[in-house]
């Protein structure tokens, strides 16, 4: 039985939300791969504070909270940068098979996931950050562009949601880990757990099918440039649509990077200053990523329908609104109140605005043709992490200039009040099928 095909009579005719087998490989392959991705993204956060403290010296750097803040920051920038070289997975998916350049990416993020707990210096870290983070990016374009090609056009956004809530899962499941074991662990030990689990996803992958669309779309394929869904995709109709998701996922990233990922940063120094003991600190520096990730798993169940009810356009305006109260309330009022308990209190509402990028996940496929989908995934969702790499260097700066959290982080609420206006760049594709 193809994947588009119905099951036989001796399996039953299948509910509306019922796969078959090889759909069902498509989505626990795709779901477990994006969930290894959280896993690893989310470590570095976790273990910032100890990893430079053990490695600032070596270059020579004295360690103050400063300077972990600054190149805290400056490693975030690094690993966008990698990320934004991941586009190049999606002319490798329109050209040889979304499951070999998918195998590929995970292959890679997992090794170099890994290696960064070898690291003694700061610039081997970064290099092993900069190099898994081109596999990470690819993993993505790669899931989402697979999925939305072999789920069925009925159930195709729901299960788009759910895929993307496996990011989220990998974080939640990386916090507990560190909750349980942290201490005990270390930071290297939390890189190297890191890496293990992507390296068994790699293995399942096997069984995943290639989608029937990218298979019986073979007008010209070998003959076309290896460039040629790049050149597509930044050609008239499709580049005002490019350029506006580029810019709507730029905003997405910076609060990704100003809101989540900080948070257990900021939760390690109101600890800190409370005179909370190590492992005290560690515990609660888990517990608040496990709250961003838990809350951005049940936005990202949601998104589906309130991109069904709303449009995709709205669905995603509303998470924005979401995000600006998440860090105004987080890093404008509760962290410069010294307030653990009120910091935990905007938590949730950062992590249900976080569930935006669960839009792209639906949205981005719905706006480009089988030939050069993967690739308009890739390039969009890679080359924003590029440019929002100027703006983590900003904040960066402001942390280092200003000694605290508070206000450069606050400052990036302006950005999804900016990203709410920018909305209708991109075409609404509600109740539309995927293109062929």
């Amino acid at each position: 039985m193809t994947i588009n095909q119905q099951p036989t009579a001796t399996t039953g005719t299948p509910t509306p939300t019922q796969l078959t087998g090889p759909q069902r490989h498509a989505f626990w392959g795709s779901f477990g791969g994006w969930a290894m991705d959280g896993f690893s993204w989310t470590i570095p956060g976790l273990v910032l504070a100890p990893a430079l403290t053990a490695l600032l010296p070596a270059s020579n750097i004295p360690v103050t909270p400063d300077n972990i803040g600054w190149h805290g920051q400056v490693s975030a920038a690094v690993f966008l940068l990698g990320w934004g070289c991941a586009f190049i997975w999606g002319p490798i998916a329109d050209r040889f098979g979304r499951k070999p350049a998918m195998m590929a990416s995970i292959l890679m993020y997992g090794v170099f996931t890994a290696l960064a707990g070898t690291a003694t210096h700061l610039w081997e870290w970064n290099t092993f950050r900069f190099l898994a983070a081109v596999g990470v990016g690819g993993e993505w374009a790669m899931a989402g562009t697979l999925l939305s090609e072999v789920i069925p056009e009925r159930v195709r956004a729901r299960f788009g949601g759910l895929m993307h809530s496996a990011a989220y899962v990998g974080v939640l499941a990386i916090s507990v880990i560190y909750l349980l074991a942290g201490p005990e662990l270390g930071w290297r030990g939390m890189f190297f757990v890191g890496g293990l689990p992507a390296l068994a996803v790699f293995l399942i992958r096997r069984t995943t099918p290639e989608p029937e669309r990218w298979q019986e779309e073979t007008s010209g394929r070998q003959e076309r440039s290896f460039w040629q869904p790049v050149v597509e995709v930044l050609s008239p109709p499709y580049r005002a649509r490019t350029v506006g998701n580029l810019l709507l996922l730029v905003v997405c990233v910076i609060g990704l990077w100003a809101g989540s990922t900080y948070v257990p940063t900021a939760v390690t120094a109101l600890s800190q200053e409370a005179g909370y003991s190590h492992a005290a600190t560690v515990r609660l520096a888990s517990l608040s990523s496990m709250t961003v990730a838990a809350f951005t798993i049940l936005g990202c169940f949601a998104v589906p329908r309130l991109a069904a009810r709303m449009g995709r356009r709205g669905a995603l305006a509303s998470l924005f609104a979401l995000m600006i109260v998440g860090i105004v309330g987080s890093y404008g009022w509760a962290y410069p109140h010294h307030s653990i308990a009120l910091l935990f209190t905007f938590l949730p509402v950062l992590g249900l605005g976080g569930a935006s990028f669960a839009v792209f996940t639906i949205w981005l496929p719905e706006q480009y043709p089988t030939r050069m989908r993967a690739t308009a995934f890739a390039f969009t969702t890679t080359f924003s992490r590029w440019v929002a790499a100027g703006g983590t260097f900003l904040i960066g700066y402001g942390i280092h200039a200003t000694g605290s959290l508070t206000l450069p982080l606050t400052l990036t609420a302006v950005v999804f009040v900016i990203g709410m206006l920018l909305v209708r760049l991109a075409p609404e594709t509600r109740g539309t099928a995927l293109p062929s």
